[in-house]
């Protein structure tokens, strides 16, 4: 019997949540082109908060850690790219 893992289209969609689980941990630690489901958004302040929140990034939304450059991130969320630094992603729970 053939194991369903060995299914290239399953495998694909495996590889592709490989991201979506496990422990939480920051944007900041993430690892490039892998794609991360937000958790929560962990700070105190309403305004940077408010901030994330017009960019898409609330939970449940999917998004990908695409570059980092310095202590400059380039995520995708939502079909768009955004540049924030390094404060912004370490508030982003995955």
């Amino acid at each position: 019997m053939e194991s369903i893992i060995s299914n290239k289209g399953i495998s694909r969609i495996l590889d592709k949540t490989k991201g979506l689980g496990g422990p939480a941990m920051n944007l900041a630690q993430g690892r490039i082109n892998t794609e991360y489901v937000i958790k929560e958004i962990k700070t105190n302040d309403e305004e940077l908060k408010s901030f994330l929140f017009t960019l898409g990034c609330y939970e449940g939304e999917l998004v990908t850690v695409i570059s980092i450059l310095a202590e400059n991130y380039v995520i995708s969320v939502k079909d768009a790219r955004y540049s924030i630094d390094q404060d912004l992603a370490e508030a982003i729970i995955v």
